[in-house]
C-alpha cells in the first residue's frame, strides 16, 4: 500500500438520496392505510367472537405491515443486478420450498388445503415467496436468452417448464387460483419479452386443456368452478358464501351503509376479512367507494408498467421485465378478487393485495413494491440518465 485510502465497496449501500416515485409511494399507503381501516370494519366482531380482542386481526396485520416496510427497505438497498445473478438459486429454492410444504408435518393444513409452514411461530404460505423467486427467474431468462426466445419454441419451453413444475406443485396442495395466476404472469411476460405469437397460443392451449382436464376428473373443483353461474340455486350450501357477498354488494347501492354499518360481516359472509372484504367495503361504501378501490389499483398498476417501459428505455432490460411481471401479478390478482366478489368468478382463495387480511401476502407485496421503488431509484442514476439521453438524441 502507498498510504492512499482504500475504498470499500459494500454490496449493500443505503442510497444518500433514495429516488422514490411518489406515485406508486402515494397509491400504496392509501390503498395500506384504507386496507386497514376496512380490515377493522369486516374483523372486529369475529375477532370479539373468536379471540375475545376485537382488535385481533388488526394487530396482526399492524405486525405484517412493519415487517413488510422493513422488507421494502431492504429491497431498496440490494442493486438490482444482486437480483439478476441470484435468480437461478432463487427459484431453485422456491422449488424446494413448494415441495416441502407437501411432506407431511412439514406443511400446515387448513379447510382440506396444505399451503402453510411455520417459521419461528410465523405461518407463510410458501406461495407468495416463491411467486417473486419465479418472476425474477423469468425476466434473468428472458435477458440471457432473448434470442432463443424470439427464433425457438424450445426457447420459449425452457422457463415454462420450471413453471410448470411450480404450478404442479401448487396445484397438489391445492391451489388453483396461485397456480393460474403464476402461469397467466410468466405465459405474459415471455410474450412481451418476445416469444413469437404461435408458441405462446400454443402452450396457452395446452395451459387451459389441462386446467379444465383436471376440473372435469375432479368432481370437487368442477362444483367449485361452475358453482358461481347459479348461486341462487344452491344459496345455503354451494352458493353460501357468494349469494351473501352479492347481498353485501348490492345493499351498498350507490354510497354505502356507511363505515361499521355492514350487517353481512356479522357472521353471514364467511372470509368477510380475507377474500371477501371487498364485499363488506362494498357494502359499507356503495358503488361509489368501490370504484374509487379500483381506480386506485388501475393507477398503480398502470404506473408499474410505465415503470417497466422506462426501464426498457435505459435498456435496464432485468429491471423492466421484473416491474412488468409484478404488475401482470398485481393487476392479475386484484382483477380475480374483484371478479370472485362480484360473481365473476369461481371461487379461488386469493386476497385483495394490500386490502385483506394475510400476513405473508402483504410482507410480500410490500417487499415487492421495495423492489420497484429499487428499479426506480437506479433509473435516476447519473449513468442511467446520461444513457437514456444520448440514446434519445440518436432518435
Amino acid at each position: 500500500m502507498t498510504g492512499a485510502a482504500r475504498t470499500v465497496q459494500l454490496p449493500f449501500v443505503l442510497p444518500a438520496r433514495p429516488h422514490l416515485d411518489p406515485v406508486i409511494v402515494a397509491l400504496v399507503l392509501t390503498l395500506l392505510l384504507g386496507g386497514l381501516v376496512i380490515l377493522a370494519s369486516a374483523s372486529m366482531t369475529v375477532a370479539e367472537a373468536e379471540f375475545n380482542n376485537p382488535f385481533h386481526y388488526v394487530e396482526r396485520q399492524l405486525f405484517a405491515i412493519t415487517l413488510g416496510l422493513v422488507g421494502a427497505a431492504f429491497m431498496l438497498l440490494v442493486p438490482i443486478d444482486v437480483w439478476q445473478r441470484l435468480s437461478g438459486p432463487l427459484v431453485l429454492a422456491a422449488l424446494v420450498a413448494l415441495a416441502l410444504v407437501l411432506v407431511p408435518g412439514v406443511g400446515l393444513s387448513e379447510k382440506g388445503a396444505t399451503r402453510w409452514v411455520s417459521i419461528a411461530g410465523f405461518t407463510v404460505q410458501v406461495s407468495d415467496p416463491a411467486r417473486l423467486a419465479l418472476i425474477l427467474y423469468v425476466a434473468g431468462y428472458l435477458v440471457r436468452q432473448a434470442e432463443d426466445v424470439n427464433e425457438r419454441f424450445a426457447g420459449f419451453l425452457k422457463p415454462m417448464l420450471v413453471i410448470s413444475v411450480a404450478a404442479a406443485l401448487l396445484l397438489a396442495e391445492p391451489d388453483f387460483g396461485a397456480a393460474t395466476v403464476l402461469v397467466a404472469t410468466s405465459l405474459a411476460m415471455l410474450f412481451i419479452g418476445g416469444a413469437r405469437l404461435r408458441d405462446f397460443l400454443l402452450f396457452a392451449l395446452l395451459a387451459l386443456g389441462a386446467l379444465a382436464a383436471l376440473a372435469v376428473t375432479s368432481p370437487y373443483r368442477l362444483a367449485r368452478l361452475t358453482g358461481f353461474l347459479k348461486p341462487w340455486d344452491d344459496p345455503f350450501n354451494s352458493g353460501f358464501q357468494l349469494t351473501q357477498s352479492l347481498i353485501a354488494i348490492g345493499r351498498g347501492e350507490w354510497f354505502g351503509v356507511g363505515l361499521g354499518a355492514s350487517v353481512q360481516k356479522l357472521f353471514y359472509l364467511p372470509e368477510a376479512h380475507t377474500d371477501f372484504v371487498f364485499a363488506v367495503f362494498a357494502e359499507e361504501f356503495g358503488l361509489v367507494g368501490s370504484l374509487a378501490m379500483i381506480a386506485l389499483f388501475l393507477a398503480l398498476v398502470l404506473r408499474v408498467f410505465v415503470l417497466s417501459r422506462r426501464a426498457a428505455a435505459a435498456d435496464q432490460w432485468f429491471a423492466a421485465y421484473v416491474a412488468l411481471g409484478l404488475g401482470v401479478w398485481l393487476g392479475l390478482q386484484s382483477a380475480i378478487n374483484l371478479g370472485v366478489n362480484m360473481g365473476m368468478l369461481p371461487t379461488k382463495g386469493l386476497t385483495l393485495p394490500l386490502i385483506s387480511y394475510g400476513r405473508s401476502s402483504l410482507i410480500m407485496t410490500l417487499v415487492s413494491v421495495g423492489l420497484l421503488l429499487r428499479i426506480h431509484h437506479e433509473l435516476f442514476q447519473p449513468a442511467t440518465l446520461a444513457k437514456s439521453r444520448s440514446k434519445e438524441r440518436r432518435r
